[in-house]
């Protein structure tokens, strides 16, 4: 008989300190136990299982058995399961082995298996699959407790470490596509290492604001991205130049997107330079790109300021593409826009507004294209037939594009 006193404080603490559900942790005692157990009597090949009464500290034993019938397994022959015996085992087991006996009914083990006609006269009602289990005596084996004690202690900590990982896993793949605060910790090859709780995620460099500078100990706000499988964490994987972090960064500071009044239509991003936004009011009289800006700027300087002074240009959506594709080219101010029905448009702008429209680089117009939708072609009003930029061009080509149109 186990100390069930000390057992179950123990089990609390355990529960407690790693948010694990005491169900959990006693579970996996038992498991380890049952390991144990099995290694110590011999029984490797037999499926056994343990409980633990949490009453009166009694711990049993049994045996599982799976109910078969002869069209459910493969019975071995006796002298080739005693061939089988001598044989050495092999090293290496090939591919196309290891596909025919995954496909293959498996052989009958007395250990495992119980045909279903002796199975009816244990229990009756009994079905193919069904799980029978036999009572174990250990009275046999006084040095049980001690032994197995001994050898359950590496397995339970092992099966600990999975139901915290899988319990981990559980509560954030909830929170995938959220916005999670947390403590940087270390940076390794570029990679960031953030604390957000109970356990530590991670930032890839590709996944990080361009220029940004990391501290250790700076706490900082994430995008939630994905939830992966990993041999000794949950696999958080965080990241802050994704689209849409700025989303959810909004989400947290304006009330009307909060409530449903404004809505968040599309977010094109270069992460650490410049974002467009189009955002859409769902009731009338309420300014989308009002509450955005928030009195005074406050409510985008806050989400600027988060991202390192990120510029965010908020644009109003609209059904109408010609109305929608010259608003998304904001700051510049646009004269014409004639769209084609192969989700291609041309601009026409005053001279003026030109390097303004394209933006450093091309930046301002393959944003505006990114946002709505649209292959966007900007020309000066007074050159229409000059193409000043095209998005397929590397940068290079379009400003040898720029230098000849000026030499004309």
């Amino acid at each position: 008989m186990l100390d069930i006193k000390n057992l179950k404080k123990a089990l609390e603490q355990i529960a407690t300190e790693k948010g694990i559900e005491p169900e959990a942790v006693l579970e996996a005692i038992e498991t380890a136990i049952a390991s144990a157990y099995r290694k110590e009597s011999g029984k490797k090949n037999e499926i056994v299982k343990a409980k633990l009464d949490m009453k009166t500290g009694d711990l049993k034993f049994s045996q599982v058995k799976t109910v078969v019938d002869k069209d459910t397994v493969r019975i071995r022959p006796e002298k080739e399961e005693e061939e089988e015996e001598k044989k050495p085992k092999k090293e290496k087991v090939s591919e196309k082995e290891i596909i025919e006996e995954e496909l293959s009914l498996p052989f009958y083990n007395p250990d495992r298996h119980i045909f279903i006609t002796e199975a009816k006269k244990i229990k009756s009602g009994v079905k193919l699959d069904d799980k029978i289990e036999f009572p174990l005596d250990v009275t046999g084996q006084p040095e049980f407790g001690r032994i197995a004690s001994q050898a359950a202690k590496q397995v339970i900590l092992q099966r600990l470490r999975e139901v915290e990982r899988d319990s981990i896993k559980k509560e954030f793949q909830g929170k995938e596509g959220e916005v999670v605060s947390g403590i940087v910790q270390r940076i390794e090859r570029g990679n960031i290492y953030i604390d957000i709780g109970r356990t530590v995620g991670v930032m890839f460099f590709n996944e990080s604001i361009p220029g940004e500078h990391y501290r250790i100990g700076e706490r900082l706000r994430f995008y939630l991205l994905a939830v992966q499988e990993d041999n000794k964490n949950a696999g958080i994987v965080l990241s802050r130049s994704h689209p849409k972090f700025i989303a959810k960064l909004f989400e947290q500071e304006v009330p009307e997107i909060q409530e449903g009044l404004v809505e968040i239509k599309a977010v094109a991003r270069e992460a650490g330079s410049r974002t467009k936004i189009a955002v859409a009011s769902k009731i009338e009289g309420v300014d989308p790109i009002g509450s955005l800006v928030g009195q005074r700027g406050i409510r985008v300087m806050t989400v600027s300021n988060e991202l390192g002074n990120e510029k965010i240009d908020i644009i109003e959506w609209s059904e109408d593409p010609e109305k929608f594709i010259a608003s998304s080219l904001s700051p510049a101010k646009v004269k014409t826009v004639e769209a084609s029905p192969r989700r291609e448009a041309k601009i026409l702008v005053p001279e003026d507004q030109l390097s303004l429209a394209i933006g450093r680089n091309g930046q301002n117009v393959r944003l505006a294209a990114k946002l709505t939708g649209w292959k966007i072609d900007i020309r000066s009003q007074s050159r229409p037939d000059v193409v000043q930029f095209d998005p397929g061009l590397t940068d290079d080509k379009n400003e040898e594009s720029e230098s000849s149109s000026s030499d004309e």
